[in-house]
């Protein structure tokens, strides 16, 4: 199959070339080269597929999503995760990292769309959430309570069919009583973890939104801070001297605020939110001007924070922190896949064929990516 584009985003840094055709032989890019004779398809705009590197497929939005957790079966959380991977996809989301699940579920529905037999992107996923007891996310998650714990915690992950690990360093915004400020697990027991996971090839992202358990969690070996809102300088010289990923999620606060007269939502989540983005608003535009490296992710599945609506969390890192267009497309292509670790995230020999085709270029708007014309992963049109 050849696809022409009209103007060709690889995902990369590159400046975007015109009249390109790509070739695609066996669900792979087999060659990229100037337009010439008949082509299958065309665009005015082609891109890599997207790539949410903080998404929780069994989540749908909720108002409350801790209560839907503990008030549904698994069953129906599952069903809920097989929509909400159909809708990704659709969306053009063709790879997404779920950090955070009840039961087996997303690794088992990771495992159904490799099958073929359902509708997805292509899925990392970490299982449960180690927390502390009580801690943040707790209704998703393990408890650990000492560095022994936190390498047992791994260790059933990992036997479960987990392929990277998620952390809670403080508290969070979702969670009764959690204050997202404060730090939860102890720099030892992130520790242990980490090496834990290192060892056996998993990587580790940190839910962090306090400034001590985001700099305990750099210090302890993290492969990425999901949020950092109360990130400091030591954290950024942190970030660029480990070559930590950034996931800023930005879109998760911003949802929950624009529905705090009418969502239904729990009183504490509307306020725990808005003192997150006030530091939020601070703090990653520092962090991205800094160079720390930014991925896009956007928490799918929180309050009002829809799967299909990943192109938000783009325009928001234009808006919000200055990115150009290509910067923020790199950040939810390429960046993001080096963070997640399944492919290179660009249009390019060799890799597969995921990607977007778009009814206008990305310069002129970035919204374009909200409504692809046609989706395809794999070289398969979704």
């Amino acid at each position: 199959m050849i696809v022409r584009a009209g103007l060709l985003y690889d995902g990369s840094m590159d400046a975007p070339r015109r009249n390109v055709d790509i070739v695609i032989e066996e669900g792979f890019v087999r060659e990229l080269r100037d337009a010439t004779g008949k082509s299958d398809r065309e665009a005015a705009c082609v891109t890599p597929g997207l790539v949410n590197a903080h998404a929780h497929l069994e989540m749908s939005g909720e108002p409350d999503p801790m209560s839907m957790v503990t008030t549904t079966t698994p069953m129906q959380r599952m069903l809920r995760a097989v929509e909400n991977a159909s809708k990704s996809v659709r969306a053009g989301v063709t790879t997404i990292r779920d950090l955070g699940a009840t039961e087996n579920i997303a690794i088992e529905l990771r495992d159904a769309i490799d099958r073929g037999g359902v509708a997805g992107p292509r899925v990392r996923a970490a299982g449960k959430v180690l927390c502390m007891t009580g801690g943040h996310g707790w209704p998703l998650g393990r408890a650990v309570d000492n560095p022994w714990e936190a390498r047992k915690g791994v260790r059933e992950q990992r036997l479960a069919g987990a392929d990277c690990i998620k952390l809670i360093a403080t508290g969070g915004v979702l969670t009764k009583g959690a204050v997202p400020g404060l730090a939860q697990l102890t720099p030892e027991e992130m520790t242990a973890a980490c090496e834990e996971a290192h060892r056996h090839g998993l990587r580790v992202g940190a839910h962090a939104i306090g400034t001590q358990g985001i700099n305990d969690a750099l210090r302890s070996g993290v492969d990425s801070i999901e949020h950092g809102h109360m990130l400091d300088d030591e954290a950024i010289a942190l970030f660029k001297e480990r070559g930590a990923y950034l996931v800023p999620t930005l879109t998760a606060p911003t949802c929950i605020l624009e529905h705090a007269k009418d969502g239904g939502q729990p009183e504490y989540v509307v306020r725990k939110a808005r003192e997150v983005n006030d530091h939020m608003m601070r703090n990653i535009r520092r962090a991205f001007e800094a160079g720390v490296k930014i991925a896009g992710g956007s928490d799918a599945g929180t309050p009002f924070n829809y799967h299909e609506s990943y192109a938000e969390e783009v325009l928001l890192m234009h808006k919000l922190l200055g990115m150009s267009p290509q910067q923020a497309l790199h950040a939810a292509t390429a960046v993001a896949a080096e963070l997640i670790g399944l492919h290179r995230g660009i249009i390019a020999p060799g890799e597969p064929a995921d990607f977007l085709l778009l009814d206008t270029e990305i310069d002129r708007d970035l919204n374009a990516l909200a409504r692809p014309a046609a989706v395809f992963k794999a070289g398969e049109l979704v």
